[in-house]
């Protein structure tokens, strides 16, 4: 298991939807892979894109006993854009923040992936002295393939030092 690591992402752009479900109903009504189909069908209409690469932003809640199985949230998924023009339909544009990022690459399934969220959320900021911010960012790359245990998630947790 590789160790996560402190980084510095200056802010992006992506271009993009996105759809606010808890986990329950975006597995049951299969709303991430739906979306990135549809991200992908259409991507030529996605002007300045940076690489095929695209970005899982999940934005949370500040609430007290958030739970991602049944609380709403907010997930974006797109790519990176140099400049925003011409959206498709019903296209969003979401800026990313520069920040600070505890990340980790993520081995194996996809179905495994809740385990390495467990262990950033859990046990690495209990064990740190960083709070989260409410949002992170999964980058899917040529190393994705979610239904291969090679699989490879690059994983990003915003953060800041308390």
């Amino acid at each position: 298991m590789s160790e996560p690591k402190l980084v510095h992402k200056k802010s992006f752009q992506v271009v993009g939807y996105t759809f606010n479900a808890n986990l329950q109903e975006i597995e049951e009504k299969q709303l991430s892979k739906k979306t990135t189909e549809r991200l992908k069908a259409n991507a030529d209409n996605i002007q300045n894109k940076i690489g095929n690469h695209i970005y899982l932003i999940q934005l949370y809640p500040m609430k007290e006993h958030f739970n991602a199985n049944t609380d709403p949230f907010t997930q974006i998924i797109g790519y990176e854009v140099s400049e925003p023009s011409d959206l498709p339909p019903d296209a969003i544009i979401h800026h990313v923040p520069e920040n600070d990022y505890v990340t980790y690459t993520h081995h194996g399934l996809e179905s495994e992936l809740y385990k390495s969220y467990d262990y950033l959320y859990g046990k690495w900021l209990r064990e740190s002295n960083y709070h989260t911010l409410g949002y992170d960012l999964e980058l899917w790359d040529e190393r994705y393939k979610p239904e291969d245990t090679e699989n490879e998630i690059e994983m990003y947790v915003a953060v800041k030092h308390t």
